[in-house]
């Protein structure tokens, strides 16, 4: 594989983590609002658990239970010395807030293995911000990091994070969260002149601070390069026949919606657009595909794109034009690989689906596999049989479809006459 192709494989691999990332999170301050059940739940967070170790260490594997520091950590240390045995005296400051250590030796036992650590001064900066013993010890089991972190550092995070916080109550809740985003003590001065940036823009307090717990990634770039970021997303979305008045608003949404959009390339942006133009689609089509997609177009290579929209072409049997207007119905054909949408077209083939209906109403290429299924079964349980009708059934969020087939389930039981109505009876 040449160089291109490598950095672009990490390049995807990054990626992958940071929608992972933000799609978790995002389940754990809305739950409702995202739709997701906490057993996929808990499939992202194991799946976070085993990439996290990738992206830290530049894809090398490591040792969950590691009694040596990892390599590239995102932590700062007070000190490079470690004995090759358990720190007793952590261990008992540990015990003293009852903690369970033998979660830490399973998970990062390295930290036991430190000679200086900072467990009791750590335990205070939480209880000063108001944190009891059981949310204490629930953040030292989940990021035991945090007793190797300078209580200095620690302070000024504490500082950075309360810029965007109402009271300390709200930053303790963030902290027993997020524990790991906010024990990530680097680039500080960047994190500061991050936040302010974002300020200034216009976001709210409450968007940035799930910035710094879901993407924290955006605050470590370098304040030019988010500035050169933004300053390209307005130019484009001038470009694309965007109006001044809106641009505000527009840019504001998109940055909440995806923040990950900060860490792209301004070369890959431009690739995109052009790539998009080349197929045909005019200004304003492309604007309504990087709306619908939140931003996401921009992380996708113009040769996925490519290859998903002629699997589509071929599987569907339609011209450049029906193509085009396929994808404006249904954005997410763009972004999903081949190998997904040949999985979620077969699973409706094998429902009794046709091509045509797919055609016909493609945003049900949105839905996975076992979804599809589940609401044609509660379809079905009222008689009503999807594949002899349209589509647009089984379509749209979870509380959508529930408010649809609530509509079906009341027509259902409605009585052929009118109860209230009065009765024609001959004495």
């Amino acid at each position: 594989m040449s160089g291109a192709g490598v950095r672009g494989s990490w390049r995807s691999k990054l990626r992958s983590f940071d929608i992972i990332v933000w799609r978790y999170n995002e389940y754990i301050l809305s739950p409702r609002t995202v739709g997701i059940s906490q057993r996929t739940a808990d499939m992202l967070w194991k799946l976070l658990l085993r990439l996290q170790p990738c992206r830290l260490c530049s894809f090398r594997k490591m040792p969950l239970a590691s009694k040596s520091r990892p390599p590239l950590a995102c932590f700062i240390y007070t000190t490079d010395h470690q004995s090759n045995q358990e720190n007793k005296r952590t261990v008992e400051k540990l015990y003293k807030f009852s903690v369970d250590v033998r979660k830490i030796r399973r998970l990062k036992g390295w930290v036991l293995f430190e000679k200086e650590t900072y467990v009791e001064e750590i335990a205070g900066i939480l209880q000063q911000l108001g944190a009891d013993e059981a949310a204490i010890a629930s953040i030292l089991e989940r990021c035991p990091e945090a007793i190797v972190c300078s209580p200095a550092t620690l302070n000024t995070q504490r500082e950075l994070w309360q810029l965007v916080c109402k009271n300390e109550q709200e930053l303790v809740k963030l902290i027993e969260q997020f524990p790991e985003s906010f024990f990530t003590v680097k680039d500080q001065e960047t994190q500061r002149l991050n936040i302010q940036f974002f300020q200034e823009l216009g976001l709210k307090n409450v968007v940035i601070s799930r910035f710094l717990t879901t993407a924290s990634n955006v605050f470590h770039n370098p304040i030019e390069k988010n500035k050169q970021m933004i300053s390209i997303l307005q130019e484009s979305y001038l470009n694309l026949g965007g109006s001044e008045a809106n641009m505000k608003v527009w840019l504001l949404k998109l940055l909440s919606q995806n923040p990950f959009i900060l860490l792209n390339s301004s070369a890959a942006i431009k690739e995109t657009l052009e790539f998009l133009q080349e197929q045909g689609f005019a200004n304003s089509e492309i604007l309504q595909l990087l709306s619908k997609l939140k931003g996401f177009l921009f992380q996708l290579c113009p040769g996925s794109i490519q290859n998903s929209m002629s699997f589509s072409k071929n599987t569907f049997k339609c011209t450049d034009h029906d193509l085009k207007q396929l994808v404006l119905k249904c954005p997410a054909i763009l972004y999903y690989s081949v190998p997904v949408l040949e999985e979620r077209i077969q699973g409706l083939l094998e429902e009794g689906i046709s091509i045509a209906q797919i055609k016909e109403t493609p945003m049900v290429l949105e839905l996975t596999p076992q979804i599809v299924q589940y609401r044609i079964r509660k379809l079905n349980s009222l008689g009503y049989r999807i594949k002899d009708g349209h589509l647009g059934n089984l379509n749209g969020t979870k509380k959508e479809f529930e408010a649809n087939f609530g509509k079906i389930q009341a027509k259902k039981g409605r009585p052929l006459f009118n109860p209230v109505a009065p009765l024609n009876v001959e004495e």
